[in-house]
């Protein structure tokens, strides 16, 4: 009897796994991230041993290997590890030196690292990183700090006569080294360099096609990341970075959907997990739905693994238009007076509107004007950007929330210009606290919010209580305006934004 409950058993996950596989051929395929705490070394400005070095990040890979096991049992065909993940982080240039493998080009080279350990010196975590690849027939996406020599001939070449790259590598489920990308926007890493010249780095994969690869602070820039994603029409794209949350707009996993739904992607994104640090925040991502991990409380590691659709490369997108002409609300009349601007529907003529006040978010200067009724319509202005916005307070809450603009260069920890219309619950009651760090809100509100931008870049954040996320009813341009509008929301809000790039100005 035992036998025969067995032999159903071991037929009962038969068939579930032939299902399974058989749907992921279907359209899907199943994708993992790994959201790691990783092993520091106490001093990394010190000067250490290779040996040293790689007995640092062998723990850490210890730790990747387990994943990979763990996420290959639950059917994983791609898996995702953060930046900085193997070696860690805070190094100078001469500290980070015994941590760096060497790379060849990939192109120029086909190369299995397990296979052919002694191909090239200083290679022993591209090695093991190859072998599981190959163990476990799974395509692997790790980032490592890598060199490359290079001589005075070449007008770029550092003075010590080596690069050191922030690297991204893939391996397919063969072990082979397929893919490299050297990350273009670095975050204050004095020890690596910048590329001479750009990568755009795609990958083939035989369940979901191409894949676009970069890296943490690449995601506000055009290049390589948007020019790549419209180069190739990526529908794709692996993400490894090592994130600080900023609140109300940069959150991590904020940000990342946003990224994903804005451009129609399926994003795999992980994150390295140091609360103390204020990292934390990974996910998978369509579109239309995200598995994601965000946990300030715990020092745990997370594997993130989800079954996703494959997103047809010949869709056309909705959310980016290529082109469009700029010109004002036309149905506000906007007016600029003693350095701030004011916007007031015009077919209700002159009426008391709410106050206009001035407060710092995400370092900038931004435009606020507070809600103050249980539903209504303002509108705020800065530059050449109005936001307005339509709400309806499903119940009214003693907490404050206030419509901010921002239209300008963004010049801190990095500078980029940034239009920007957010909805956000202030810190209290008081309008001084306009753009502070919120993570928890009660009030539910329906809204329209839409702006003029003069980019055609726009991300949409929502963003609920206890950093969740949420999907926007609509999305969408109008009349030169791109809107969002959201009923019905299950929990309270913290931030709903409109979050602009104008790379043209950077």
């Amino acid at each position: 009897m035992a036998d025969i409950i067995l032999g159903s058993c071991c037929m009962l996950v038969l068939v579930c796994f032939q299902v399974l596989f058989a749907d992921v051929h279907r359209g899907h395929y199943i994708a993992a991230v790994y959201e790691h705490r990783v092993i520091l070394n106490p001093n990394p400005t010190a000067i250490t041993s290779r040996r040293s070095a790689l007995q640092l990040m062998n723990r850490n890979l210890d730790i990747y290997e387990e994943q990979v096991i763990a996420a290959v049992k639950q059917g994983a065909q791609i898996i995702v590890f953060p930046e900085d993940g193997i070696q860690g982080f805070n190094f100078t240039r001469t500290s980070i030196y015994p941590y760096l493998d060497f790379i060849p080009y990939p192109d120029s080279v086909t190369w299995n690292p397990c296979k052919e350990e002694y191909l090239f010196n200083d290679t022993e975590v591209l090695h093991r990183l190859s072998c599981m690849a190959l163990k476990n027939q799974v395509f692997l996406v790790v980032n490592l700090g890598t060199k490359q020599p290079c001589n005075h001939s070449d007008r770029h070449c550092p003075p010590d006569g080596r690069y050191h790259f922030n690297t991204n590598v893939v391996f397919s489920d063969s072990g082979t080294l397929i893919a490299r990308y050297r990350k273009q926007n670095l975050y204050f890493e004095r020890a690596f360099d910048t590329p001479p010249e750009v990568d755009y780095t795609v990958f083939n994969t035989p369940f979901a096609g191409k894949f676009g690869v970069f890296t943490c602070f690449d995601i506000l820039f055009y290049e390589p990341t948007v020019k790549l994603i419209k180069k190739y029409n990526l529908k794709q794209a692996v993400y490894p970075t090592a994130w600080m949350n900023q609140l109300p707009l940069l959150s991590a996993v904020e940000f990342q959907q946003a990224f994903a739904v804005a451009f129609n992607i399926n994003l795999l994104a992980a994150n390295i997990h140091r609360p103390d640090l204020g990292m934390t925040g990974s996910g998978i991502y369509t579109p239309s739905e995200s598995f994601i991990y965000y946990n300030m409380e715990n020092d745990k590691g997370k594997l993130i693994v989800a079954q996703i659709p494959i997103t047809s490369g010949h869709e056309t997108n909705n959310n980016m238009q290529t082109s469009f002409s700029n010109s004002p609300m036309d149905h506000q009349i906007c007016r600029k007076e003693d350095q701030e601007a004011h916007c007031e529907k015009a077919e209700k003529g002159a009426q008391e509107a709410p106050p206009i006040f001035h407060g710092e978010m995400m370092y900038d200067n931004f435009t606020f004007t507070p809600i103050m009724e249980a539903e209504g319509e303002i509108q705020v202005c800065s530059n050449t950007l109005c936001c307005s916005l339509s709400y309806q307070r499903l119940f009214v809450s003693k907490e404050l929330y206030a419509l901010g603009v921002f239209d300008g260069l963004h010049t801190v920890h990095g500078t980029y210009y940034v239009q920007a219309c957010a909805l956000v619950k202030c810190g209290t009651l008081d309008y001084t606290s306009c753009g502070q760090e919120v993570t928890k809100a009660t009030e539910r509100i329906d809204f329209q919010l839409q702006g003029n931008f003069s980019t055609a870049f726009v991300f949409p954040l929502l963003l609920k209580s206890g950093i969740t996320l949420d999907f926007a009813d609509y999305l969408g341009w109008e009349k030169n305006h791109y809107v969002m509008q959201k009923k019905g929301a299950s929990s309270g809000l913290i931030t709903a934004g409109l979050y602009g790039r104008w790379y043209e100005k950077d």
